[in-house]
């Protein structure tokens, strides 16, 4: 199968500015149950060391931005073989 050209999964055009990241968190946590300080900074750190971390942003199991899906207190780690935090 052809790899698409301007496929966003495809290619380093996915990557997004700390700004944007930025805003992508407030507006995904608004109104949501998010994880305490300690949890979020446990969890980015596992993320960080991840060998499914691309970008430095996104997790390529399951598509979600890290920042992100790593403050939602009832997100779970996809990595598929062991999940590295729930």
């Amino acid at each position: 199968m052809d790899r698409q050209e301007g496929c966003k999964g495809c290619s380093e055009s996915v990557q997004v500015s700390p700004e944007k990241l930025q805003r992508l968190v407030e507006i995904a946590t608004r109104g949501r149950e998010t994880a305490s300080e300690e949890v979020y900074r446990q969890r980015i750190g596992q993320c960080e060391q991840c060998p499914g971390l691309q970008y430095g942003t996104t997790c390529q199991y399951c598509g979600c931005l890290v920042e992100v899906k790593t403050r939602l207190l009832e997100s779970a780690c996809p990595y598929p073989f062991a999940p590295k935090w729930s």
